[in-house]
């Protein structure tokens, strides 16, 4: 069973949705015997960096999951803010992040009046690394985006995806069983389709 995580942040029917229209069973759930018994989890988020740790902590759900990632090395999602929040750090809070991976979290910062924040809408995905979930191809490859701020992974080994905006930042990155994309599949018709579709056979 794939388990979408509520700790309070997220478009959770938006992305259970999109595993209903690939034939994809999932459950939404905050319940710790729910997420530990799953066989693959998505993190989701929207919002702040330091509300969403104090959320997972205040739940107990910090601790679970980084059994179930770091220990039980169960396939794990980060959508936007979850994928943030795996990292060590975000210049949008003093609070630390859940450090899966070496990586940190950066404010979009441009002199360019015409580059505006947040990064909102679609854009295209370049592959950097081989890897099941984003699948290299010939044509273009595109997701829906709303985000101020952005990953840089600290081992290009761990990229499997890069966009630019700006400047060129990690979209999307993979560390064994932890997979991040910053972008939305659930907002991102075919492409994130085909995304939930990949990640659900892992």
């Amino acid at each position: 069973m794939i388990v979408i995580v509520n700790y309070g942040l997220g478009n959770l029917g938006s992305i259970q949705n999109m595993f209903k229209k690939i034939g994809v069973e999932s459950t939404i759930s905050s319940e710790h015997s729910v997420i530990m018994a799953a066989d693959k989890l998505i993190l989701p988020g929207v919002g702040n960096f330091g509300k969403g740790m104090q959320e997972l902590e205040k739940s107990g759900l910090k601790e679970i999951l980084t059994k179930k990632a770091l220990v039980e090395k169960t396939p794990i999602l980060g959508i936007c803010l979850g994928m943030q929040l795996m990292t060590d750090e975000s210049e949008e809070s003093e609070l630390k992040g859940l450090g899966w991976i070496k990586a940190k979290t950066l404010k979009f910062n441009f002199d360019n009046v015409t580059m505006k924040v947040p990064h909102m809408g679609w854009n295209t995905v370049e592959v950097s690394n081989e890897n099941k979930l984003i699948v290299k191809s010939p044509d273009e490859i595109r997701y829906y985006f709303v985000h101020s701020y952005y990953v840089r992974v600290a081992d290009e080994s761990n990229s499997i995806a890069k966009t630019q905006y700006g400047v060129s930042f990690d979209s999307a990155f993979h560390k064994d069983n932890i997979y991040g994309v910053q972008f939305h599949p659930e907002k991102s018709h075919k492409f994130g389709m085909n995304l939930l579709r990949n990640f659900s056979t892992l």
